[in-house]
């Protein structure tokens, strides 16, 4: 305990856990959206401290857009573009847009707004994925393969890539997909189990591969979330499970629903861990040796349901403190 007392107090700051974690760029802002506790932006350095708040319903998804507002939501149905002074400039109802008399139960848990300033909406009970015009319009529309569709577990976390698929956790169905241009399914990777039998709850007791997400690594490898699996994999195009991390993998953390994932610039990887209890920390960077370099965990910002959240550095971070500061009048 000494020697932990003698540390530098941005270095305390970011030690989260036993042994010795890389210390936050001072910069560094935490930005994170979750059912209940809502949207904010904390500063980490400075003991947690709430910059910013704007209270939201249920959501999946969080982007920072170039234009600095959130593209995020407020129920399951609604996806919305909030900016700073927490005003809704657009937003998409899937109960009331694109619907047709007779349509079933909708939820969207996944939208990405693209460069030409159309946005990607997923729609789990319908089953598609829509790209939308600023005026909604429909301008693609691409059915998603699901076993028995399902409003509230067709998908989680659905990206574009840059080739112009798409990859799509499918939850319920437990299968990772890559849809091409067209929709047709042109990779797919069942979660596996590992032998072990699934288990019902949200903490780390459960148990199962109901994914949340997958990205495509710089590598052309897939590194998936596992949700419910406690874990992340990395497998080839070839199917090949070439690197993980599981449950116990980390000292002094374990791991339960395992959401977003990043691969940063230097390799390292940066990930959710939700449901995981106040005892361990929401979001874990580690090198792709599995040493831990930084960890967050505020349980008072945020809760034991943080799905998803977005860390900023360098630039990006100095730029959104000083519209803070501005907006605040300092």
């Amino acid at each position: 305990m000494k020697r932990i007392l003698a540390l530098p107090a941005v270095f305390v700051a970011s030690l989260l856990l036993p042994g010795f974690l890389e210390a936050a760029p001072p910069e560094r802002l935490v930005i994170g959206a979750e059912a209940g506790k809502g949207l904010a932006i904390v500063d980490p350095g400075n003991h947690n401290q709430l910059l910013w708040h704007r209270p939201l319903g249920a959501v999946h998804d969080l982007h920072l857009l170039p234009n600095g507002n959130f593209l995020t939501q407020d129920g399951w149905p609604r996806v919305i573009e909030v900016n700073l002074a927490k005003e809704i400039v657009w937003e998409y109802d899937a109960t009331k847009t694109n619907r047709e008399e007779g349509d079933g139960k909708v939820e969207i848990h996944a939208y990405q707004r693209f460069d030409n300033g159309n946005t990607m909406i997923v729609e789990s009970g319908p089953g598609r994925i829509l790209e939308v015009s600023p005026d909604k319009t429909i301008v693609k529309k691409l059915p998603l393969i699901v076993s028995s569709p399902n409003a509230h577990s067709d998908t989680r976390l659905v990206r574009r890539l840059g080739n112009g698929h798409y990859l799509v956790a499918h939850e319920a169905d437990q299968v990772v997909k890559e849809y091409d241009a067209s929709g047709k399914v042109v990779w797919e990777y069942p979660v596996p189990l590992f032998g072990k039998q699934p288990a019902g709850g949200h903490g780390p007791e459960a148990f199962g591969g109901k994914c949340f997400t997958a990205i495509r690594l710089k590598s052309g490898n897939t590194l998936v979330a596992t949700g419910n699996g406690h874990s992340l994999l990395e497998v080839t195009p070839g199917k090949e499970i070439v690197w993980k991390v599981e449950q116990n993998d980390l000292p002094g953390i374990t791991l339960a629903w395992v959401t977003t994932v990043e691969e940063l610039a230097n390799g390292n990887l940066r990930f959710g861990n939700c449901h995981a209890g106040p005892d361990n920390p929401q979001i874990i960077e580690i090198t792709k040796d599995k040493e831990v370099v930084w960890t967050y965990k505020d349980f008072t910002n945020f809760g034991n349901s943080l799905a998803n959240s977005l860390i900023l550095d360098g630039d990006a971070a100095k730029h959104l403190r000083a519209r803070l500061s501005a907006l605040a009048g300092n």
